[in-house]
């Protein structure tokens, strides 16, 4: 059974149990998505669109959003979306690789065939009608039927397309069902990544969406998150480092009984606040990238005092045990994956020969990360191959350069021999950062006015950017 075939089975048990609640309070039952789902599907099917059509999506994080994808995978059509933070170049850089037989847009987003040539390509424009008639419409498709293509951050070079079929995306939300696994029936998850909501609309759980812009986390504010907390009755956040530092520095706490972070590293000294800051609240560490979510992931309560020590002086990150439908090696310092929620190809190819291995007739995927797995079978990440400078890798200087007095983000700087690092901070005393680098066998400390972050998530080291910086 593919997601959508649950979901409308999932809807027909809980009816008016709400499904998605948007940051502004507007708000959507279970069997009310179903029936709009239905409806915008019939009126898509009268236009054309079909089994296999390509619809390139380009609108705001919403319930609209939600249903649109719901009612494309009705009709069996192959979603599309571009990568949000690379803007109309990524937009433009999606429809090429795609060619989509048609774009829905809402809002503002209506004005970009205005802003992007490239649009003008696109056979069918269509929006989420206002009042249509539901009718039932559900293509039967298979397991390896193309649901949906999304594509890397480009943070590494040209962006890849990843295409998804339903039976990745099975695969890959029985992981995530495992790892969200509660008894509360009543549960209410605050949810900053899009396929957290999609899992949930399976799984029957509520998710209210952030009520900060999505491409500026960093503006988010703790009295905002707890109000919306408070307001929607959350029980649990699914959230990126950058709006748990938020949260834990701010002061108040907003009394979940869970968070799960990701999509950027979590360091120990916020782990250590988010413990401090919100002591009932269990804090898990979630590893993964875009072509396999997720790896591993690390309750942080069960971090023993060695493991703070290691990570403190140089061991790298932990980030826990793999989940059991991971396989995990390390080849040549690196992190090597598969799995049946592992992507095994690019769109057309493009990056297979660079980010693929086949190993005993199987797909694996290269991370790009250094890591090892301890004597406990635990995965220790040492931070990107390619921002490894000298004999060491980010992490195992950056993770514990972050615990040196007033050092609010620290970064290594790629390709230096010896070793550079850049300091974000306030050194309480001249030369005191130099003597904490000796100690982890880095001579050059350099004090910057920022580190500069990535445009996702606001969580990850732009390497790129800070090489330009210090040349």
């Amino acid at each position: 059974m593919n997601l959508i075939s649950t979901f409308i089975d999932t809807a027909g048990r809980l009816g008016d149990r709400v499904a998605i609640v948007e940051g502004s309070g507007r708000r959507i039952t279970f069997s009310a998505l179903a029936e709009r789902s239905a409806e915008v599907a019939g009126t898509w099917s009268r236009l054309g669109i079909g089994k296999g059509d390509r619809v390139l999506i380009a609108m705001p994080v919403g319930i609209d959003l939600y249903t649109t994808i719901a009612a494309l995978w009705r009709l069996g059509a192959t979603i599309v979306f571009p990568e949000p933070a690379l803007g109309l170049s990524g937009l433009k850089h999606a429809v090429g690789m795609t060619k989509p037989k048609a774009v829905v847009t809402a809002g503002w987003y209506r004005l970009l065939p205005y802003l992007v040539p490239a649009l003008w390509s696109i056979p069918g424009r269509l929006t989420i009608p206002t009042k249509a008639e539901a009718r039932n419409v559900l293509e039967t498709v298979g397991h390896d039927h193309p649901a949906l293509i999304s594509f890397t951050s480009g943070s590494t070079g040209m962006p890849k397309g990843i295409s998804r079929s339903h039976g990745f995306l099975a695969a890959q939300n029985a992981c995530v069902a495992q790892m969200l696994a509660t008894s509360n029936e009543e549960e209410r998850d605050l949810v900053a990544f899009p396929v957290f909501v999609i899992a949930n609309m399976a799984l029957g759980i509520t998710s209210v969406l952030p009520n900060w812009k999505s491409k500026q986390p960093e503006k988010a504010t703790s009295e905002g998150i707890s109000s919306l907390v408070a307001r929607e009755k959350i029980t649990r956040a699914l959230i990126p480092p950058v709006i748990c530092d938020t949260l834990a520095r701010g002061g108040i706490d907003p009394g979940l009984s869970a968070i799960f972070t990701g999509g950027g590293p979590v360091f120990p000294d916020l782990m250590q606040t988010m413990r401090q800051a919100m002591p009932d609240t269990a804090v898990m560490a979630v590893y993964g990238s875009t072509e396999a979510e997720p790896i591993a992931h690390q309750q942080v309560e069960d971090i023993t005092a060695d493991d703070w020590q290691r990570m403190e002086t140089g061991g790298g990150l932990l980030a826990g045990h793999p989940i059991e439908q991971t396989r995990v090696r390390i080849i040549d310092d690196e992190i090597v994956v598969t799995g049946d929620h592992v992507n095994k190809g690019y769109l057309e190819g493009r990056g297979d020969g660079e980010n693929k291995l086949r190993i005993d007739g199987e797909i694996w995927h290269r991370t790009g990360d250094a890591g090892r797995l301890d004597e406990k079978g635990r995965l220790w990440l040492r931070g990107r191959l390619s921002a490894k400078a000298g004999n060491v890798y980010p992490f195992e200087v950056e993770v514990a350069a972050r615990t040196w007095p007033g050092v609010r983000r620290v970064a290594l700087v790629p390709n230096t021999d010896p070793p550079v690092v850049a300091v974000e901070g306030d050194e309480p005393s001249p030369g005191l950062w130099r003597m904490k680098g000796a100690e982890i066998g880095v001579a050059d400390v350099r004090n910057v006015p920022v580190i500069p972050l990535d445009r996702r998530h606001r969580s990850k080291i732009d390497y790129a950017v800070l090489r330009d910086m210090l040349r």
